[in-house]
């Protein structure tokens, strides 16, 4: 059973969606912003994690593949082995990027080839 009383084991994209994700010491490095979710297959590819500024302005937005985010019903969020250190040195998403989500070969290598030491395989 979660923090909220739940014991199934599936939740709707507006649960999720402002979710904190924290750090394996209970840092809060962020929320999850939206989701990327592959048209064809409907699986969550990145989880799209905002963090820095304040009151929405100057907030940098990281995808970050879902396979480095675990859910953590005592903590109410998603607990990730990035620290906040890496986070900001991850990729983020321009406005244009954000756009254009997933477009190009090359922006999906190289949120991947940052991601690996993670355990993130590249979507198909």
């Amino acid at each position: 059973m979660d923090a909220e009383g739940s014991t199934h084991t599936l939740i709707t994209a507006k649960r999720v969606m402002g979710a904190p994700v924290l750090s394996p010491a209970g840092e809060k490095l962020g929320h999850v912003h939206d989701l990327s979710i592959h048209k064809v297959s409907g699986q969550v590819v990145y989880a799209l994690i905002s963090f820095g500024g304040f009151l929405g302005v100057g907030e940098q937005i990281h995808p970050v593949p879902w396979s480095v985010l675990d859910y953590e019903p005592t903590k109410g969020g998603y607990v990730t082995s990035l620290t906040k250190a890496d986070l900001e040195a991850a990729p983020m998403l321009s406005e244009k990027d954000f756009e254009d989500l997933g477009a190009g070969d090359a922006w999906r290598a190289r949120i991947f080839d940052y991601y690996g030491r993670y355990g993130a395989v590249p979507y198909i």
